[in-house]
């Protein structure tokens, strides 16, 4: 086990492979943790599809309950203090620059690092990315007001759940549109490079993710459906290779 330790913020992270980095975020919402990157959760174990090529680095979210980070809950800023873990874990790493993969959560977490990072993210993937249909806002809200929010009030007496009411509604109640943490003006001006790999469930929306390809002007995107049957997971990881190997920096 590694910890980055930083004021009142400890993150958990594990590394694997040698390379180029690529940093890794599981899906789960808020219960995002290493075990869903190395585990049964997503489609494929991206550390050891990747990791004969790249420096993989995975890490729990801050404060979710089946994880070992913490630090305090920023009522005011929840994205960005999400973001700051990101960077504060690749400063301490060592690496200015680097590519990432990111499932479910990871989308608006990376729409959000492209944001504050632009010239640090040199390509990103978007796999199952979370995303706010207009008839359903209230879904990531309602999921975690009665999932992550009752657990890690069990966990930390320092939180309450009038704390993680406030902290839920700015996240995903101020703003709830499109990807949550940019406009459609950013993606539309977004030069990094993207491939999105759609899903269509609640939380990952399909018109969101297409959206999204369609607006930022070096966005590519997965055959859809890609997950199901099974047989076509190999040809979206294909794509997820190729994609970042036109982008990998020469040096």
């Amino acid at each position: 086990m590694s910890f980055l330790e930083k004021g009142p913020v400890r993150i958990h992270y594990e590394e694997a492979g040698a390379g180029f980095p690529l940093l890794l975020i599981a899906g789960g919402g808020l219960n995002s943790n290493i075990s869903g990157i190395t585990g049964d959760y997503p489609p494929f174990n991206a550390i050891a599809e990747f990791g004969d090529e790249y420096r993989c680095i995975a890490y729990d979210l801050r404060n979710a309950p089946p994880g070992q980070s913490t630090g305090p809950l920023e009522i005011d800023r929840p994205w960005d203090s999400h973001t700051d873990d990101q960077l504060a874990l690749m400063d301490h790493l060592g690496f200015d620059r680097f590519m990432v993969l990111g499932f479910c959560i990871g989308g608006p977490l990376i729409w959000n690092l492209i944001k504050r990072a632009p010239d640090r993210v040199v390509a990103a993937v978007l796999a199952m990315p979370s995303g706010s249909r207009p008839e359903m806002r209230e879904l990531f809200y309602d999921n975690n007001m009665k999932g992550w929010a009752p657990q890690l009030v069990a966990r930390r007496p320092d939180i309450t759940m009038e704390m993680a009411e406030k902290f839920l509604t700015k996240m995903y109640r101020t703003d709830p549109d499109f990807v949550f943490t940019v406009t459609r003006d950013f993606v539309r001006q977004c030069r990094t490079p993207v491939l999105i790999l759609p899903d269509d469930i609640p939380a990952h929306p399909y018109t969101v993710a297409m959206e999204s390809a369609l607006l930022a002007p070096n966005a590519e995107v997965s055959l859809f459906p890609w997950k199901e049957p099974k047989e076509r997971v190999p040809l979206a990881v294909r794509q997820i290779r190729s994609f970042l190997r036109a982008h990998r920096p020469a040096s």
